[in-house]
């Protein structure tokens, strides 16, 4: 578990979620996921869960002056990346 800068695609993609709670399309899966922002927007998470519990994720990005971090927890950044990068909300 460690922070990585974060590059525009992943921002791009990661600014597309919605805020709150949404389901989420993601590798053939449906998910439950909340975003939500702290510090004024400085400061993201991003949690989500299968909807038949067999897998999680949890994340943290922060809006720092030398740029976007990614702190996935508990998960590697690969992994933290790949659901940001291909959760497709449902309506």
């Amino acid at each position: 578990m460690s922070a990585a800068g974060a590059d525009a695609a992943f921002i791009e993609a990661f600014d597309a979620l919605p805020l709150g709670t949404f389901e989420a399309r993601f590798e053939g899966a449906r998910w439950v996921v909340t975003r939500s922002r702290c510090a004024g927007g400085r400061s993201e998470k991003l949690v989500g869960e299968a909807a038949d519990g067999s897998d999680d994720v949890s994340m943290n990005v922060y809006r720092l002056s030398g740029g976007a971090r990614l702190a996935p927890c508990e998960m590697s950044v690969e992994k933290a990346r790949a659901f940001v990068m291909g959760a497709v909300p449902l309506p």
